[in-house]
């Protein structure tokens, strides 16, 4: 039973400042299993980070059978830490059913912190499914360096305009993440727009840019990449040279 002392002895534990006995209760409450879930989403609430980690190790460890109470925490608690928390743990357990539960929390969770770790949680999980609700947390400022970053990993085509748009926008590192991204999906309509951010003022952004017109194979960007051969930064340089030569140009080329 989920009052028994055994449990409550090793919840106890979770509290403790030696770390291998945190680990250790950890692992004992994994064993016991869905007798200790109740408690251990208890433990959400709790301030201190080292045992609400501790609680969401022995959920992982429980595995399958803490999806759904993990999914009930993230839709219905009142408390954030705990809609938090949950979110966190379903994305270690990489768990494929609760995609449609957090991709509602990214849209629709009034907490800043629930929605960006559902945000983390999708990109462990990593399912295209995520992709329309990532695309949407591009249009949040304060969620769209971490969108861009996830989308990036996930290479799917559903988020080129997006990404296009990513280009422009004022954050430098949503717009390397764009560009990069851009590279990996490879859709022809970001041939134009990676050409212009070939121009971009963020030396990273350059690179990512040259780096995503060699992987579309297209001829066309030689022109431009090679005025990238003087630009001021030794790695947009070094890169420029490696996306000329997977085009097929030389030196000889331009004499």
């Amino acid at each position: 039973m989920s009052e028994s002392p055994r449990v409550e002895q090793l919840l106890a534990a979770l509290r403790d400042d030696n770390e291998a006995l945190r680990n250790h209760a950890a692992s004992r409450l994994g064993e016991i299993g869905t007798d200790a879930i109740p408690n251990l989403i208890n433990l959400f609430l709790e301030d201190d980070c080292v045992i609400r980690e501790a609680a969401t190790s022995a959920l992982v460890q429980i595995g399958e059978g803490a999806i759904t109470p993990l999914i009930e925490a993230l839709q219905e608690d009142e408390e954030w830490a705990v809609r938090e928390q949950a979110a966190s743990a379903l994305g270690k357990l990489r768990a494929a059913s609760a995609v449609g539960p957090l991709t509602h929390a990214l849209r629709n969770d009034k907490d800043g912190a629930v929605r960006t770790a559902a945000i983390w949680a999708l990109e462990r999980i990593g399912d295209p499914e995520a992709v329309p609700a990532l695309v949407d947390a591009l249009m949040d400022a304060t969620l769209r360096e971490d969108a861009a970053r996830v989308l990036k990993k996930l290479g799917d085509s559903r988020a080129t305009d997006a990404l296009v748009e990513g280009l422009q926008a004022s954050n430098w590192i949503v717009r390397r993440h764009a560009a990069e991204a851009l590279g990996k999906i490879g859709d022809v309509r970001s041939f134009d727009p990676l050409v212009q951010a070939l121009s971009d003022e963020d030396w990273l952004v350059r690179r990512n840019a040259a780096e995503s017109l060699a992987r579309l194979r297209d001829s066309r960007a030689i022109d431009s990449l090679v005025s990238l051969l003087e630009d001021e930064n030794e790695m947009v340089r070094d890169t420029v040279e490696g996306a000329l030569a997977s085009l097929g140009w030389t030196p000889s080329s331009s004499t």
